[in-house]
């Protein structure tokens, strides 16, 4: 998928990251309220192979932009758009937010579904152990 910058991201190109995949919508507010922890999470841990894919549901570019133009702190990891939502139906989601965390080799390590406060030190803890791996 495209990421904000017009650019395409590829999963695969992760292996041997840590990737927490977040499925998400703007008009969701679970979504809404995690997307700063997910942004303090991403710089906690961004000297580390470790790495947020935000991947944004059946929305358009300019609601998906100004929607992460106004969070505080803004989401510096990248921000995927869905427009026509399969990924979701691929990884199995069934409502949002649901988020994966995919180990080095690429496996599904964690589901999660509902939100999170991604910063938590719990999940930190959780996250630093498979980067471990």
């Amino acid at each position: 998928f495209q990421d904000l910058d017009g650019k395409t991201q590829h999963l695969a190109a992760y292996k041997g990251k840590v990737v927490l995949v977040n499925f998400w919508a703007t008009w969701c507010p679970p979504c809404r309220r995690e997307m700063p922890s997910l942004e303090r999470l991403h710089q906690a841990l961004k000297d580390q192979p470790f790495v947020i894919l935000a991947v944004d549901q059946m929305e358009k570019f300019d609601l998906v932009f100004t929607f992460t133009g106004q969070l505080e702190p803004s989401p510096t990891f990248p921000v995927l758009l869905d427009e026509k939502g399969g990924s979701a139906k691929a990884w199995k989601v069934l409502g949002l937010p649901t988020s994966f965390l995919v180990d080095k080799q690429g496996r599904i390590a964690y589901r999660a579904m509902g939100g999170r406060e991604f910063d938590h030190p719990e999940i930190q803890k959780l996250i630093r152990a498979l980067i471990a791996e």
